[in-house]
């Protein structure tokens, strides 16, 4: 079921008309909604409380996705737990009314304050990358008196089949150690006064459409599991990472959660682990939109351009990756469909949002640029002093403000000019 659907000939979010938000808040504008983010928690809940080895799992929204206080706030009111990259982001989960317990701490670079504070807030594990931040791991919980509960992010060598920026379990990626040194670091950290072996993590990438390498990546890790057991180590959770992919166009065959996981549970059968996911964009991607608004239309002899108020600095996939959204008018027109390459304002030929549209469109129009709720907002920049959009979130008849739009004058008020 979609959220977002067409109602007397106007595209709404629930029972809220696009229209009346763009009254409301302006363009562009993030929306969000209530009902598909719970729906989509609640598909991976229902998979894994219908599975004996689920019971008792840990679902770990990953905060860079959509780091938005009301989103990880709903979240934590469901009960899910939060996979975090930065003090920052735990700084956020924390904020927003979430258990330190039911944290993990991911990232290739976390520096000696993120772990003190980490440590002290009490969270659930910190995923290590590398020798070296074992070391540094080990140290500052010396120093604070605790002793800190680690897995490894183990690298398969798992081809994902995704973009290659989005692709991280292979033996070329920066994140994670090399699944043949696994073993030794894991002894290293058993000896070590201030580590805790906890567990194990694997993530292979993201926008994974196939479930099929995950799988693959499990067997791997668990002939480690095996391998760490007979020397003595024993892991209490697998962590599985996140990774699986959305439909963002007509085509595209999303994956249910249960053709991803009921595999995945049924290899766990028996191993008395906990499971600890990672979901991202498969829980916010597909319950919020982009809200822009039509310039100017500039036709032209090679190509003819929608110029919209939204740009690459609102949201960056289709700059960065070459990402596709499917882009619908707010209300359908009659008349003549012209191909428009959708284009913001910034001052750079890459910033496009969608190219080759097929639209019946004019000047004033107003456009949902769909799929946005991952890696949007939470990408998006100042650049040429652009104000960051604002974000609404829809609740049934009922809009609610999220984060206002920002103003050009805070984006300077840090600055400050040399003395005379």
């Amino acid at each position: 079921m979609s959220h977002f659907s067409i109602k007397n000939g106007v595209m709404h979010a629930e029972s809220v008309s696009l229209q009346r938000i763009a009254e409301q808040f302006g363009t562009p504008a993030y929306v969000y909604s209530r009902a598909a983010l719970t729906a989509a928690l609640a598909e991976f809940q229902d998979v894994l409380n219908a599975h004996p080895v689920g019971a008792g799992a840990l679902v770990c929204y990953a905060v860079k996705a959509n780091s938005n206080l009301a989103v990880l706030n709903l979240f934590a009111r469901l009960g899910a737990g939060f996979d975090i990259v930065s003090g920052g982001e735990l700084e956020r989960v924390l904020a927003a009314g979430a258990d330190p317990r039911k944290v993990v701490f991911s990232g290739v670079g976390k520096t000696a304050a993120e772990m003190q504070r980490a440590l002290e807030a009490g969270i659930f594990c910190f995923n290590i990358e590398s020798a070296a931040e074992l070391e540094r791991l080990n140290a500052v919980a010396g120093a604070a008196g605790k002793k800190a509960p680690i897995s490894f992010r183990v690298n398969p060598n798992v081809d994902p089949k995704t973009h290659p920026y989005i692709s991280t379990g292979l033996k070329e990626a920066k994140f994670g150690i090399a699944y043949d040194d696994a073993l030794v670091l894991y002894q290293r950290a058993a000896a070590l006064p201030n580590i805790a072996v906890a567990g194990i993590d694997c993530h292979i990438g993201s926008q994974l459409l196939d479930p099929a390498p995950f799988v693959e990546a499990l067997d791997r890790i668990l002939a480690l599991v095996d391998q760490l057991a007979a020397s003595g180590i024993r892991i209490h959770h697998i962590d599985l990472g996140g990774g699986l992919g959305i439909k963002y166009q007509e085509g595209q065959v999303q994956p249910t959660v249960a053709s991803y996981l009921n595999p995945l549970l049924d290899k766990l059968a028996g191993r008395g682990v906990q499971v600890v996911l990672e979901p991202g964009r498969r829980l916010v991607g597909n319950a919020g939109l982009l809200l822009t608004k039509v310039e100017f239309l500039k036709p032209g002899e090679g190509k003819s351009f929608a110029i919209i108020d939204a740009a690459m600095n609102d949201l960056m996939r289709p700059a960065l990756y070459e990402a596709w959204h499917d882009i619908l008018p707010v209300v359908r027109r009659s008349g003549e469909v012209r191909a428009y390459d959708v284009v913001g304002p910034v001052c750079e030929t890459g910033d496009f949002l969608g190219q080759a549209r097929p639209l019946c469109i004019e000047a004033g129009d107003l456009l949902a640029v769909m799929s946005a709720g991952a890696y949007g907002m939470a990408m998006a920049s100042n650049y040429n002093t652009r104000p960051r959009a604002a974000e609404v979130m829809v609740d049934g008849d009922q809009v609610f403000e999220i984060r206002r739009r920002e103003t050009v004058a805070e984006l300077y008020a840090g600055e400050q000019v040399l003395p005379a």
